[in-house]
């Protein structure tokens, strides 16, 4: 198995469950016995939260990258950033180190291509349903998204940073997604991409009204394929 490296800590929720999947699914692929080799650089999210300005961003881009350079000179084979919305700085990311960074809404794109999907509703936080730099890879897939909702986006906001990233899970935010997710159906959506790592604490991925699209599902899905040298 080749080992993958794992850039977290943008919150321990998200690191802890990319962790539990890969481990899952390398177990349930390989056999009963096995265990993922995963190197994990778990970041203090302090420094990367509330960015704004671009010097922000760019600063975290270079923790980010010297925590790749960190995971690449560890033996790290290929990197995942368990994170949406850091995949605004992918490219700057990229660019320092000799391995590859598998991109998560590549992943998504890719399987939303393979079942056949047109048309779909992004839910995550600000910037990843706001700016280009999320929205047009899925687009390059042939993906139609709505338009997003911007009273949705402070609320999710909200929700994300003042409750999942702290491990919080409560009904009030598990019936804010519900009805968020059909009033999405109602728009014509033909399906929901989960656009923030957390969301799956709130969200019945398996079972809603529309299909569900999970990016850390499908993200630590193409990191096992990797580790498995499937990909």
């Amino acid at each position: 198995m080749r080992k993958l490296g794992l850039i977290g800590g943008m919150s321990w929720v998200s690191t802890r469950t990319y962790y539990d999947w890969i481990n899952r699914l390398v177990q349930r692929r390989a056999e009963p016995m096995a265990s993922a080799p995963v190197l994990i650089d778990s970041l203090d999210f302090r420094r990367l939260y509330g960015l704004h300005e671009p010097e922000d961003w760019q600063r975290a881009a270079q923790v980010l990258g010297d925590s790749a350079r960190q995971l690449e000179g560890a033996g790290a084979t290929a990197i995942v950033i368990a994170a949406n919305s850091m995949h605004k700085v992918y490219d700057e990311v990229a660019a320092q180190v000799t391995v590859p960074i598998i991109h998560i809404a590549e992943c998504i794109g890719k399987r939303m291509r393979e079942d056949g999907v047109a048309n779909a509703a992004l839910i995550g936080t600000r910037n990843v349903m706001t700016e280009n730099f999320y929205r047009q890879r899925l687009v390059a897939h042939g993906i139609d998204l709505l338009p997003p909702d911007m009273d949705n986006v402070e609320q999710l906001d909200r929700i994300i940073y003042d409750e999942l990233m702290l491990g919080k899970a409560t009904r009030d935010a598990q019936r804010a997604l519900k009805t968020m997710i059909t009033r999405k159906e109602q728009d014509g959506a033909e399906a929901i991409v989960l656009a923030c790592t957390e969301l799956e604490m709130i969200v019945d991925v398996d079972a809603n009204v529309l299909p569900i699209f999970d990016s850390a599902r499908i993200h630590c899905e193409a990191a096992v394929d990797w580790i498995l040298g499937e990909s």
